[in-house]
């Protein structure tokens, strides 16, 4: 067996075992307590997925994430539609932060969906990456639409503690929550999902919006069967609770977008990378290797040192042999960069 044949396989068990680090890595629990667990440290940022690796083709990622967002849209605007009418029917201040909750939340579908479209267009002089930093800027929009719907919601309940009213329709206000719950969880997991399988920080952070908005509607359930007790003051006091939900939501969203903006990308798939690398026939070493993503999509810059005696033509060569292999076996990479330079 040739030692070109050896590394090439050794590559293939690297990228084997890194597809293993990654499922043991995020394996979600199956007992109760577990799922709770997982549930809570999902709401509040706690468990990342940030390597994507499911729909590595770049077209096919635009074209899913575009439909994840158009699809969540519909739902979304139903939703807030009908917990409006019962706003208007029964003047409860909770279900009023939740269906603005959930407006911000359908809106923030509209700068992704264009920054979707911006991303499918080819680099030019101007912008030589390309456009797929116009998705990160669209989270920094999502985040500003949290940020608002939390301000709005916490206005309105210390404006109805302040000045207390009847909350009417009771049961139609239950209604409507438990319909805001299963619509934003399905919503949510809809767009985590899809986010993850195409590396897209910004419609995970608006999956975890949406999930939050579910857990706000069960909070105004909890309101109404207060006021149906005689708590006049549960519905105002579940708003403050919603706004404090949704600053939570804020900080993870905060954490997902702040931390795309800032490339950075998971350790595992830096040593995957360095791995692949190192095992192309002819690298002697990898002093220097960074990733960053553009978008959905990660972009390599590796340095690798390699025999002095090489011609410029090998050289080359070499350089495109990682390069190719960097994109066959990182998930999500859609370009590298490789520099040769010769070992002392």
């Amino acid at each position: 067996m040739s030692h070109t044949r050896e590394a090439r396989e050794h590559e293939h068990d690297l990228h084997e075992r890194g597809h293993e680090h990654e499922h043991d890595e995020h394996e979600h629990p199956t007992n109760l307590a577990g799922r709770v667990r997982h549930t809570v440290s999902e709401l509040f940022g706690g468990h990342s997925h940030d390597t994507a690796d499911q729909i590595d083709d770049a077209l096919e990622a635009n074209q899913a994430g575009r439909r994840a967002l158009l699809i969540s849209l519909v739902g979304l605007g139903a939703t807030a539609i009908l917990q409006g009418v019962v706003v208007v029917l029964s003047g409860s201040v909770a279900l009023l932060g939740d269906t603005l909750h959930n407006v911000a939340d359908a809106l923030t579908a509209v700068p992704l969906l264009i920054a979707f479209a911006l991303g499918r267009r080819a680099a030019s002089k101007r912008f030589t990456y390309g456009y797929g930093r116009a998705e990160d800027l669209a989270g920094l929009f999502v985040v500003a639409m949290i940020a608002l719907s939390a301000a709005l919601a916490a206005y309105e309940a210390v404006r109805r503690l302040l000045d207390p009213r009847d909350v009417t329709h009771l049961w139609a206000v239950a209604g409507a929550a438990v319909v805001g719950f299963l619509g934003n969880e399905l919503v949510a997991r809809y767009r985590i999902r899809v986010g993850r399988q195409i590396g897209s920080a910004a419609l995970v952070a608006d999956g975890l919006h949406a999930r939050t908005d579910g857990f706000t509607s069960l909070a105004v359930l909890l309101g109404a069967g207060g006021v149906a007790l005689g708590w006049r003051w549960a519905d105002p006091v579940v708003g403050l609770l919603i706004t404090v939900a949704i600053l939570g939501v804020l900080r993870s969203a905060v954490v997902q977008v702040g931390a795309r903006l800032m490339d950075a990308v998971d350790p595992a798939t830096v040593d995957q990378a360095l791995a692949v690398v190192g095992a192309v026939d002819g690298v002697r070493a990898v002093p220097d290797l960074r990733l960053r993503w553009i978008g959905h999509t990660l972009h390599a810059e590796a340095d690798v040192t390699v025999d002095p005696g090489l011609t410029v033509v090998e050289g080359h060569d070499l350089a495109h042999h990682v390069e190719q292999h960097l994109i066959a076996y990182v998930g999500r990479l859609g370009s590298a960069t490789v520099h040769v330079s010769p070992a002392a």
